[in-house]
């Protein structure tokens, strides 16, 4: 049987890669062919998204696939949720996309809700409220009179855009479009009423498609430029921790997972959206899955807690390595604990004072204490947001799966496992990339169901468990 190769661009919201995965009896493998930034710019206070640099940065990814000899069957594209980019009528882009990290929407849904409460849009959406959420983006840009929004003939997700501009067809992938805070969770479609109530027409948003749909093929003068030929580009689950959450290597469905990464986000995979008075009360989010499933979950601070504690050190000439860090971890007798999601750890000038300042008395004394206290309240954060997981899901869970970068941390797994009390599989700690290279597999036919995609990555990809310790 041949080696059938494909070309997945991941792209996260500071950094993207361009990555072959190679799929043959069975067997996956994995190589990074290209790394680049992710591009906002700031123009008179507003951030937009460089999109034009990032097609450029996919039109490199597929030169070096011809340079290298390497003919993907297809491509698959993954971003961030929420942003999207208007067109005119003629498929012009008005304008660069706006990004999430710009304060336009701040305070944004206070005002939404003197409109429709807040209880009303989770009843009819299943999504937490964020700031950032695209349909208090779009409410704000049409209160503003910001002039893409009213001149808009269609609006296309990041992931989307990408393809459109890659292909010249416009969709709207199922998982991606599920971040917005418009789409109705029973219906998997978009709710007329909250599109009108921010000024967007319906038709403005193109029918949804669902992951292993292909989208259409790389246009002729893309095809000439880059070497590839006319190869089709495939909807992947769009959203990237979707692609992550489809390379989770279950044998079962009573899992939870942790996508973890500056983000962690745990939830568990349903066939139902769970909209109830106990996940309104917890902030649960009801996103989108591959094979129309419900990625139930809530958003956690991760690794953003120690990234900028290591900014802050370094400013002042300290740079520790990881493995430095883990045995500071280890070698602390800090026994404190913060909620790594109290406001006061969003946006800090300095992460690590700012956590030594959330103590009234006896607080971390050193870098050590401060990595050890970070470690040990993921640690119980994790255990407490199980426990909400456990009161609502349809099913007993009986483990935890670590994927993303946090997977590699071997001594927080272990507190984590002795913290929640059951096993902890960590890996792949590439879900994301595993994922968008395995659904377009299925979408060739390769695969059958995302429950052949986990087997295959259970038996290709390293995976550690951790079990708990009796105290």
């Amino acid at each position: 049987m041949r080696k059938h190769h494909f070309l997945a661009f991941d792209i996260g919201a500071t950094s993207g890669r361009a990555v072959v995965g190679s799929l043959r009896e069975g067997r996956f493998e994995m190589q990074e062919i290209h790394r680049f930034t992710t591009p906002m710019v700031e123009l008179h206070g507003r951030y937009y998204w460089d999109i034009f640099q990032l097609y450029g940065s996919l039109l490199e990814g597929l030169r070096l696939c011809a340079r290298q000899g390497i003919a993907p069957c297809s491509i698959g594209i993954d971003t961030w949720g929420v942003d999207v980019g208007y067109l005119a009528s003629d498929g012009t882009l008005l304008g660069l996309p706006r990004a999430y990290r710009d304060p336009y929407t701040s305070g944004v849904p206070d005002r939404f809700f003197e409109r429709l409460s807040q209880r009303e849009l989770y009843a009819r959406t299943g999504i937490q409220t964020l700031e950032f959420n695209t349909l208090f983006q779009l409410y704000q840009a049409g209160k503003s009179g910001y002039a893409p929004h009213a001149a808009a003939d269609s609006l296309l997700f990041i992931p989307d855009l990408l393809a459109y501009m890659l292909t010249g067809n416009r969709v709207c992938e199922y998982t991606i479009a599920s971040t917005s805070g418009m789409l109705n969770p029973a219906t998997r479609a978009f709710d007329e009423g909250l599109l009108h109530e921010v000024g967007i027409a319906p038709s403005a948003l193109p029918s949804i498609i669902h992951p292993g749909t292909v989208i259409g093929r790389l246009t002729p003068s893309i095809a000439r430029q880059t070497g590839v030929g006319e190869i089709p580009v495939v909807a992947v689950a769009g959203h990237d921790t979707a692609s992550a959450v489809a390379a989770v290597p279950a044998e079962s469905p009573r899992f939870a997972y942790l996508s973890s990464g500056t983000w962690s986000l745990m939830g568990i995979e349903t066939e139902q959206p769970i909209i109830t008075d106990a996940s309104y009360a917890h902030n649960f989010t009801n996103e989108g899955g591959i094979e129309g499933t419900i990625r139930f979950l809530k958003n956690i601070t991760g690794m953003w807690l120690l990234e900028q504690c290591r900014v802050a050190w370094k400013q002042a000439g300290t740079d520790y390595s990881y493995p430095e860090i883990v045995r500071m971890a280890e070698e602390s007798r800090f026994d404190g604990l913060i909620n790594p999601d109290d406001d006061r750890f969003a946006h800090p000038t300095d992460m690590a004072k700012e956590i030594a300042g959330s103590f009234a008395s006896d607080g971390p004394a050193t870098d050590a204490d401060i990595v050890r206290c970070i470690f040990r309240s993921l640690a119980a954060r994790y255990k407490e947001v199980l426990g909400m997981l456990q009161e609502m899901s349809p099913f007993p869970i009986e483990r935890l799966h670590v994927i993303g970068g946090g997977a590699r941390n071997e001594l927080l797994n272990q507190w984590t496992a002795d913290a929640i009390g059951l096993p902890v599989v960590a890996g792949p700690s590439e879900g994301t990339a595993i994922g968008n290279c395995l659904l377009q597999a299925k979408s060739a036919g390769l695969l059958s169901d995302r429950w052949e995609m986990r087997r295959v990555v259970a038996e290709t990809v390293s995976l550690k468990t951790f079990l708990p310790k009796s105290k």
